[in-house]
C-alpha cells in the first residue's frame, strides 16, 4: 500500500526513540475483558450452579484434583495477564515527520502509519467500559486506507482530545514548526444543532422498517387465522428479538446526536452507552445525499448521509452511523448542514436552489425537459414519462459553480450533492427502453459509501453535454486545489513546510463505455 494511506512498514532509521509514547496501562484490559470473563466463566460456572442448587461449592469427586485445577487456572490467568502487559509495553505511537505511526505486537510486530495531510476524518470512540475508566480510542481514516484505518486504543479522554487537535492542526498546515514543539490545545467549537430524543424515537417508529414490520405482522396473522395454526407465532420469536435489537442499536447510535463547527472541521457526537465523536475536516466530504421517506413528509423530517474517503462502503451499523451527517432533522437543520459541507454553493440564492432540489417539480406541461423558469433544474423529457410516471418531473440536475446537484424521487425524495473536484470518473448508461425514449443515465463515481450519485433518465443531448461539461469542471476544480492541506485551500497560500502537491487519486474518464 502506498504511503498515502496506512500500511505495515519498517521503522525509519531517523525516527527518534524518545518521541514514542505508550497508551494507557489499562488499555489491554479494556480491550481484552472478554478473555478474562471467559476464564472466569470456565472455572466458576460449575461452582455457581452448585451454589444455586444448595450443594457444596466443590464436587467431592474432585477433591484430589482441586490443587491441580487451581494451579492450571492460575497459570492460565497469569499467561493472560502477562499477554496484556506485553501488549501494552509494545504498543507505542508517534506523531513526527508528517506521519502518525502506531507500533503493535511483541511476537509479530507491525507498524501502521498515515500521512497527516491525507487524514480524512478523526473519531474519538468510547465503549461503555472505556467510559467507566475515563479512556477513549482515537481512530482516524486516511484516503485509500480501506480496512487499515489507524486505531490508537486507549488514551485518557483529555489526552485523546488533545492529540486529535494536534494531528488536525498539523494536517491543516497550521503548525509549521518541528514535531517536538508544544502540543496544540483543542480548537473551540460552536454547536449548530442537536436531535431531540423524542424526534429520534418518532423517526424510528415511522421509518420504512416499521412499515415493513407491520405488513409482515399482518400477513402472519392472516396466515395463522386462515390455517388455524398458532404455532407460527413461535417461529417469529427470533425475528422479533432481531427487530428489537435493530431498533435498540439505531437508538443507541443516534441518541444525543449533536453537530458543531470548529476551525478543524465538522464535529459530530452521538451514542447512549457507547459514545463516539467524529471530526470531518473541511472539504473531505466526497458526496452528500438528503432523503425524505413518504411518511416523514407529514412532519417535515429529512436525513443526510455522506461519502468520506477512508470510511469505505463496508456494511454494518457502525459504518452506517459514521456516514450519517444528520439522522433526522427539519428543513432549517438540513440547510445549516449544507452550508457547512459546501460553504460556497456557487449560486446567488442557495436557499432557493436547495429547496428546489428537495421539493421542486418541473411544470406539468414542460415538453423537452429543458431549463425551467422556476428553479433551473434540467429534468426528464416529457416523452419519457412512461418510464417514470411519478418521478419524471422530479428527476433532474443543476450544475453550480462549485457542485453538481441531482434530485430524484416523487415519493421517496432525494437530493445528491457532489463537489466538482470530488468527481473521480463518470459513465453514461442506456438500456433498450431508454434508447427507445431517447434518454440516458449519468453515473458519477466518488469514494465508496452510502451515496451513489446517479442522474436518472436525462435527455440524451443533455446527458452527453453534462458529461463533457462536468469532466471539464472537475479538471478545473482539481487544478485550483493545489494543496491537500485544508488551511492552504482556505487561504490560498501553501504552508511553508511543504510544497504544493497535485491530487493523486482523482481522475475523470471521458469514455462513457469505460467510465
Amino acid at each position: 500500500m502506498s504511503p498515502e494511506g496506512s500500511a505495515a512498514v519498517s521503522l525509519p532509521g531517523k525516527a527518534v526513540d524518545a518521541d514514542w509514547r505508550r497508551v494507557h496501562p489499562a488499555s489491554p484490559f479494556v480491550r481484552g475483558w472478554v478473555a478474562l470473563a471467559a476464564v472466569g466463566y470456565f472455572f466458576g460456572r460449575d461452582a455457581f450452579e452448585r451454589i444455586l442448587q444448595g450443594r457444596d461449592i466443590l464436587d467431592p469427586n474432585l477433591n484430589g484434583r482441586v490443587p491441580w485445577l487451581l494451579a492450571g487456572g492460575g497459570i492460565l490467568l497469569l499467561l493472560t495477564v502477562g499477554g496484556f502487559i506485553l501488549s501494552w509495553y509494545f504498543t507505542r505511537y508517534q506523531v513526527a515527520e508528517g506521519y502518525v505511526r502506531v507500533n503493535t505486537g511483541f511476537l509479530f510486530k507491525q507498524q501502521r502509519q498515515a500521512r497527516l495531510d491525507r487524514v480524512q476524518a478523526i473519531d474519538i470512540v468510547q465503549p461503555l467500559l472505556a467510559r467507566i475508566f475515563g479512556l477513549a480510542e482515537l481512530k482516524f481514516e486516511v484516503a485509500d486506507a480501506g480496512e487499515s484505518a489507524v486505531r490508537l486504543a486507549y488514551l485518557p479522554l483529555a489526552q485523546a482530545k488533545q492529540l486529535r487537535a494536534t494531528i488536525l492542526a498539523r494536517a491543516a498546515g497550521v503548525v509549521s514548526g518541528p514535531e517536538t514543539a508544544e502540543e496544540i490545545p483543542e480548537a473551540p467549537e460552536h454547536v449548530v444543532l442537536s436531535v431531540p430524543p423524542s424526534r429520534l424515537i418518532g423517526s424510528l417508529l415511522l421509518s420504512e422498517q416499521t412499515v415493513g414490520i407491520l405488513l409482515g405482522a399482518a400477513a402472519s396473522i392472516a396466515i395463522s387465522v386462515y390455517t388455524e395454526n398458532s404455532a407460527i407465532f413461535l417461529a417469529l420469536i427470533p425475528a422479533v428479538l432481531g427487530i428489537g435489537a435493530a431498533y435498540w442499536s439505531s437508538f443507541n447510535k443516534g441518541y444525543n446526536f449533536t453537530a458543531a463547527i470548529s476551525p478543524d472541521g465538522i464535529r459530530l457526537r452521538y451514542g447512549l452507552l457507547d459514545t463516539q465523536a467524529q471530526t470531518l475536516p473541511p472539504g473531505r466530504i466526497q458526496a452528500l445525499k438528503v432523503t425524505q421517506p413518504p411518511i416523514w413528509r407529514i412532519f417535515g423530517w429529512y436525513r443526510m448521509h455522506v461519502n468520506v474517503a477512508g470510511y469505505g462502503g463496508a456494511a454494518g451499523n457502525e459504518n452506517a452511523a459514521r456516514t450519517t451527517l444528520l439522522p433526522v432533522g427539519m428543513k432549517p437543520d438540513v440547510m445549516r448542514m449544507l452550508s457547512l459541507v459546501l460553504p460556497d454553493p456557487g449560486v446567488e440564492d442557495p436557499e432557493r436552489v436547495f429547496i428546489s432540489g428537495l421539493e421542486g417539480l418541473a411544470p406539468a406541461g414542460s415538453g423537452s425537459g429543458g431549463l425551467t423558469s422556476t428553479d433551473g433544474f434540467v429534468t426528464t423529457p416529457r416523452r419519457a414519462r412512461l418510464l417514470a410516471p411519478l418521478g419524471w418531473r422530479r428527476n433532474g440536475f443543476l450544475a453550480t459553480r462549485t457542485a453538481l446537484l441531482i434530485r430524484s424521487g416523487r415519493w421517496w425524495r432525494a437530493l445528491v450533492l457532489v463537489p466538482h473536484q470530488r468527481t473521480q470518473s463518470m459513465a453514461l448508461q442506456q438500456g433498450p427502453l431508454a434508447r427507445r425514449f431517447g434518454v440516458a443515465d449519468l453515473i458519477l463515481h466518488t469514494t465508496a459509501g452510502p451515496v451513489a450519485p446517479r442522474l436518472y433518465q436525462a435527455g440524451v443531448e443533455q446527458a452527453v453535454q453534462l458529461f463533457d461539461q462536468q469532466a471539464a469542471r472537475a479538471r478545473e476544480a482539481r487544478r485550483r486545489q493545489t494543496s491537500e492541506q485544508w488551511l492552504a485551500q482556505v487561504t490560498g497560500q501553501a504552508p511553508p513546510q511543504s510544497p504544493p502537491q497535485a491530487p493523486t487519486q482523482s481522475s475523470t474518464q471521458e469514455d462513457p463505455q469505460h467510465g
